[in-house]
């Protein structure tokens, strides 16, 4: 995949319904948020235009040519940024994790330390909004992350779960590409 065209194609994009059902769920005032895989900023722009402190994560550094771009002048202070794989990030205390589409990208064999490094930065009461890619999706072949519904269910089994979405369907990629997309789409409280 080429990251320009993709960064292109999704800059300046609402941000996904996963995170807007999550802070629809937050009742306090805005704190801290991580953006795991934060792209062309779509989540973290809205965490900051809510008025979130942000940390946005992401191993590409040309992530970071977009989003600063995009963020307005009166929001950078309350923007931190890694640029960093998954498994070398720094998670600091957060009210509210965001991984939109990101972590069926971290490799397999790291996914059960990424997922206690999340479990241990989210605050009691903290809010989890992401995506996990499902065994029919076109790419569960690619050495992705991959996930049965079950243990999706498992991962959050000592969370209380405000919505958990199956989408099994065809689509297209960002870039447009075709492609079978099974994915799960979790809200859910620690």
């Amino acid at each position: 995949m080429n990251p320009r065209r993709f960064y292109e194609n999704t800059k300046g994009a609402p941000a996904m319904p996963s995170l807007l059902l999550a802070l629809d769920h937050w009742m306090a005032a805005p704190a801290h948020a991580i953006d795991l895989g934060c792209g062309a900023g779509r989540d973290t722009l809205e965490l900051l235009r809510r008025g979130w402190r942000v940390t946005a994560i992401d191993a590409e550094p040309l992530a970071f040519e977009y989003l600063n771009a995009l963020v307005p002048t009166d929001h950078k202070a309350r923007l931190q940024t890694q640029c960093t794989s998954f498994q070398d990030a720094e998670l600091a205390p957060a009210e509210l994790i965001n991984a939109s589409f990101s972590l069926p990208f971290c490799p397999p064999s790291e996914f059960a330390a990424l997922w206690q490094l999340i479990e241990q930065a989210l605050k009691p009461s903290g809010l989890f909004a992401g995506h996990f890619f499902g065994e029919r999706d076109s790419w569960a072949k690619d050495g992705l992350t991959i996930h049965t519904r079950s243990e999706v269910e498992r991962l959050f089994q000592e969370w209380h779960i405000i919505d958990l979405q199956e989408i099994d369907r065809p689509g297209q990629t960002a870039v447009g590409n075709s492609k079978h997309w099974h994915l799960f789409a979790v809200v859910a409280r620690r």
